[in-house]
């Protein structure tokens, strides 16, 4: 069974840096990609990047340079690094896995995955 769970979100001022991550479980034998999601109050859920078990990334324009995606194979364990947060930034993130292998861009869009984390929630005051 796919399991997704996300941590590392707190508050932070503006101009600083979270780390967030996402560990997950059910994928160790199997093609796949997991996307960085966000959401924010009165928002729709936005794909951010993500990351397949060939190990290639895939961000939107909206995030390169300040957003960075790695992982940790030998734990199972995604990262989502946020540089630079501005109060924009302040969202629900979430990690989700769609089983697919090829085709990594699936993962940034919320109807094409399959399995979500519960979120965590980033909070950034100016």
């Amino acid at each position: 069974q796919v399991q997704l769970v996300e941590s590392g979100g707190g508050s932070v001022q503006a101009g600083g840096s979270l780390r967030l991550s996402c560990a997950f479980t059910g994928l160790t034998y199997t093609s796949y990609c997991i996307g960085w999601f966000r959401q924010a109050p009165g928002k729709e859920r936005e794909g951010l990047g993500a990351l397949d078990s060939d190990g290639n990334t895939v961000y939107e324009d909206s995030v390169k340079g300040q957003y960075t995606i790695s992982a940790d194979n030998t734990k199972d364990i995604m990262y989502l690094q946020l540089n630079n947060l501005s109060p924009e930034d302040t969202a629900t993130y979430y990690c989700a896995a769609a089983l697919v292998q090829g085709w990594v861009r699936r993962c940034l869009f919320p109807k094409d995955v399959n399995y979500w984390g519960q979120g965590t929630q980033v909070t950034v005051s100016s």
